[in-house]
């Protein structure tokens, strides 16, 4: 086998390869391959692959390399790879590294001067963007939320006024939880999708205000059963011609306490990027109104 970077040299390649999500179709003959010519397979869940392994009839040996070992074990692949062999990074399924294992191999490997070279395939999280109809030229991928309701309402809080459309990954058991703070932190007519068992059976791909929803999710159980991926719009600045942000807004309040009403405008324009005469007239309101 051979792959960019890595002809004619004595030295593997490590290969990350996609693997499907739920639709055994979706892996690619370029991966099939990959998974059949390597000399070993490094996978999240040895027993899990081995299953998808059976079915395609591919009789490579796996290894463990999950976030437990991975650090530890991570040598031996880059002992393994430097002395010739080829091997396979997958995880239990999507794309290795997205909220998965790996992240420590592929640096070790790139470190040592290794190829590593992606085969890629399925990915929740670009497919749950593909198919929301929510704007998806930018976005921001937060992987899983703090399981805590207090450190996963303070993430939520931090993103509240975030332009790009926010992706999340939960865990079915969090799920409600998950959609009652997102409703409170981004209010109720945030447009939002739940993408949940993406390519399986009971794949679901419901698009609604935020409020609704949460309503759909807690009025079926079944929507709170398998992967969940969440696709939020991005906070849109209100129509007001006077309107600020909220990080704006305390920044000025901030620096009227300490300097005169233009200087303090003029001063919060340069560390926020809102414009000068918009905080000039919030600043001069807030004056009449004390």
């Amino acid at each position: 086998m051979t792959a960019p970077g890595a002809l004619n040299s004595a030295v593997g390649s490590l290969f990350v390869v996609a693997t499907p999500i739920g639709n055994l179709d979706d892996i690619s003959a370029r991966a099939l391959r990959v998974l059949r010519e390597v000399a070993l397979i490094a996978a999240e869940d040895t027993r899990h692959s081995q299953r998808l392994m059976q079915y395609f009839g591919i009789t490579t040996p796996l290894a463990a390399c999950h976030e437990h070992n991975e650090r530890d074990e991570g040598s031996r692949f880059i002992q393994r790879l430097l002395a010739g062999d080829n091997i396979a990074l997958i995880s239990d399924a999507g794309t290795p590294l997205i909220s998965d294992p790996g992240y420590h191999l592929v640096r070790q490997a790139r470190a040592a001067g290794i190829a590593v070279v992606p085969v890629p395939g399925a990915c929740a999280l670009i497919a749950a963007l593909s198919a929301a109809g929510l704007p998806s030229d930018r976005f921001i991928f937060e992987g899983f939320l703090p399981a805590k309701t207090a450190g996963r309402r303070g993430r939520l809080e931090l993103l509240k006024e975030e332009p790009r459309t926010l992706i999340f990954y939960e865990a079915p058991h969090r799920i409600l939880e998950c959609l009652q703070d997102m409703e409170l932190v981004f209010g109720p007519e945030r447009p939002a999708l739940l993408a949940r068992e993406l390519t399986k059976t009971f794949e679901t791909l419901k698009g609604l205000p935020m409020a609704q929803l949460r309503a759909f999710v807690e009025g079926d159980s079944n929507q709170q059963r398998g992967e969940c991926v969440v696709v939020v719009a991005g906070w849109t600045a209100p129509q007001s011609e006077e309107a600020i942000s909220a990080e704006a807004q305390r920044v000025l309040d901030l620096l009227l306490k300490e300097m005169p009403l233009k200087r303090a405008a003029a001063l919060a324009a340069e560390i926020t990027g809102e414009r000068k005469n918009v905080l000039y007239q919030v600043a001069l309101a807030r004056q009449k109104n004390d």
